[in-house]
């Protein structure tokens, strides 16, 4: 079941001990720790200097990989700290956030993201959220928004997966997941093996090289990467997603459905940039499609485009107004 707005979550800090001493915050500002139906959620929070007089909070969700964190977003993250509230959350199994040996599931992350976008809502009076998800992440945005409108003034999408391969259009929610492959990774004899194996330092690189379409990749990143999943269970929540369970069986359905204004971009080089069922959102009034020469993180590389293309579109959005988010006029 989702959350619902009262029953979501409980707002506690938890004490900064709770953190992982040999891991840096992945962006600046403060953390706060929450307590949910998903567990300890790390959300970062900045943004207090808004000299645009822009109050719509921004948050910002990391794609899951086996590296994943809210590093992903720093670009953007830095960006509109400038100008507006703006949030990062590190999902469940990543970063900051708990990473305890359960199942990880397309459901959970769609739940992450409820009780991340309550938690702000609490803080700026109950108006509609801007939220913009990178890659696997635009998923979990897409369904939570479907479930919960009113919560949103618009989403965005950068390397949104869904539209690739296969079409993943079922009448019904469901995942990829299959239960074998998990019990194939974690046999004793290799399980910790294999994920030391996946997040040595050439691999996150080599992996980071397909993404951008280039060798010429964010070196920081490398090193984050590295540290992040060097962290006691960092291997649970990768070895769900390496199953499938996080893909959604349902979501071209998903995105069909939104009725909020839509930005979606994407690049045009390295390995994912499979997007051939896009026509199936293309040309809807509420839908903005981009573009950028560059790969899976085009914010890293051509950041200056990405946020000039996501302002026209915001530009176009009127003003915050609970539970009716409008274009002020068609894209």
């Amino acid at each position: 079941m989702p959350l619902i707005s009262g029953q979501a979550i409980e707002t506690t800090r938890i004490k900064q001990n709770l953190a992982r001493t040999s891991l840096a915050n992945p962006v600046a500002g403060a953390r706060t720790d929450i307590t949910s139906v998903v567990g300890r959620l790390a959300i970062y929070a900045d943004g207090s200097a808004q000299p645009d007089g822009n109050t719509t909070p921004l948050l910002l969700i990391h794609s899951v990989n086996a590296a994943g964190s809210a590093y992903e977003v720093k670009p953007l993250y830095d960006y509109y700290a400038t100008t507006r509230p703006v949030y990062a959350i590190d999902l469940p199994g990543f970063g900051q956030s708990d990473r305890d040996d359960r199942e990880y599931t397309a459901r959970m992350m769609t739940d992450a993201v409820h009780a991340a976008v309550e938690q702000i809502r609490r803080i700026h009076g109950e108006q509609p959220v801007d939220a913009l998800a990178l890659s696997l992440a635009s998923e979990f945005l897409a369904r939570a928004a479907t479930e919960m409108p009113q919560a949103f003034r618009s989403l965005g999408f950068i390397s949104p997966t869904g539209f690739e391969g296969k079409a993943r259009d079922a009448g019904t929610p469901g995942t990829r997941g299959r239960s074998w492959i998990i019990d194939t990774l974690r046999v004793k004899l290799w399980d910790r093996g294999f994920f030391k194996l996946l997040t040595a330092r050439p691999v996150i690189r080599k992996f980071l090289e397909k993404a951008w379409g280039s060798k010429t990749i964010d070196e920081p990143m490398v090193d984050y990467d590295y540290a992040t999943t060097h962290q006691p269970g960092a291997r649970y929540a990768p070895y769900y997603f390496v199953a499938g369970f996080m893909f959604s069986t349902d979501i071209l359905t998903v995105y069909e459905q939104l009725r909020l204004p839509v930005w979606m971009a994407h690049g045009v080089r390295g390995d994912f940039v499979d997007y051939r069922h896009k026509n199936r959102v293309a040309g809807r009034p509420n839908w903005t499609l981009v573009q950028f020469d560059a790969g899976a993180f085009p914010h890293f590389e051509v950041l200056d485009q990405v946020v000039s293309s996501y302002n026209q579109f915001l530009g176009k959005l009127q003003p915050s107004d609970v539970g009716k988010p409008t274009l002020a006029h068609s894209v």
